[in-house]
């Protein structure tokens, strides 16, 4: 954003514009030809960090007096061993969820940390990155927060979905599973069939947009919240500097709360719906 300086309402959309394929922002909600780099960068980073802390950690562990690295790690293996112990009653199962929940939780944590980062700080670095490369700098866009992209948290909750539908045949077999479909929750006659596969099928849509839309719109609530905050330390008095620093302040020592309880839940209802698909109406 380079020359006259932006309004309020230029400053908000370019900080709300995804870095993606196409050169421009995304005009309908469901687009499959553009894919927002920005998103995939930051998510799959921080999932390629999140893989490394785990493996360092479970590198480093000794069976002695633990350090607080080791420490902090043991506390969130057990807090999630015993979330999945009681949610999912197969052991064979817990041996992939579990972890699969570790994973998600870690994963998530940093994806939504991103938020606590300076507003303007890494889109001010990809915009002189970005005009150095001979791109305009009006359509420099870059968010980091890959948990507040709607297509990230639903491209999440899909997995589950999968994940649910596997175990599903797997635990029922498929026709099993299939007898299910069509005979749960009302009962097995042939008049309700379509009523319980319509009913299955509505079960498993809402659960999964539920999922991706709930961690969605927290973060980018969040995010727009902060965006808000330093348009206040852009106006140029010393009430908006003060204003921008408290507020921020307060703002940010409250989302750490949110950060860890998004993440908690998603990890959470992840737990649950994989062991839903354990049971048996």
């Amino acid at each position: 954003m380079a020359g006259n300086a932006p309004t309020a309402s230029e400053y908000v959309t370019h900080h709300l514009g995804h870095f993606n394929n196409s050169g421009h922002p995304q005009e309908n909600i469901v687009d499959f030809s553009i894919i927002n780099i920005d998103s995939m960068v930051f998510s799959i980073g921080l999932g390629l960090l999140t893989i490394f802390i785990l493996w360092l950690a479970a590198r480093k562990a000794t069976s002695g007096v633990p350090g607080r690295f080791q420490g902090f790690i043991e506390l969130l293996v057990e807090m999630v061993a015993d979330q999945a112990k009681g949610i999912i009653h197969s052991p064979e199962s817990r041996k992939f969820v579990a972890p699969l929940a570790l994973t998600v939780f870690v994963w998530i944590f940093l994806m939504n940390a991103m938020d606590l980062v300076p507003v303007d700080l890494i889109p001010m670095l990809w915009t002189g990155i970005y005009s150095a490369a001979g791109g305009d700098p009006a359509h420099a866009y870059m968010r980091v927060v890959a948990t507040a992209d709607l297509s990230a948290t639903l491209g999440m909750s899909c997995g589950v979905l999968l994940l649910c539908l596997y175990y599903n045949v797997k635990i029922k077999g498929l026709g099993g599973w299939v007898h299910e479909l069509f005979t749960a929750p009302f009962g097995s006659h042939p008049v309700l069939y379509p009523i319980n596969f319509a009913m299955q099928i509505i079960e498993f849509l809402a659960k999964t947009i539920s999922h991706g839309m709930r961690l969605f719109g927290n973060l980018y609530a969040g995010e727009l919240i902060f965006i808000l905050i330093a348009l206040l330390g852009g106006t140029a008095t010393v009430f908006g500097f003060v204003g921008h620093v408290v507020a921020g302040t307060i703002w940010a020592i409250f989302h750490i709360l949110i950060i860890l309880l998004q993440a908690f839940i998603f990890m959470m209802l992840t737990l649950v719906y994989v062991g839903q698909a354990h049971e048996s109406h």
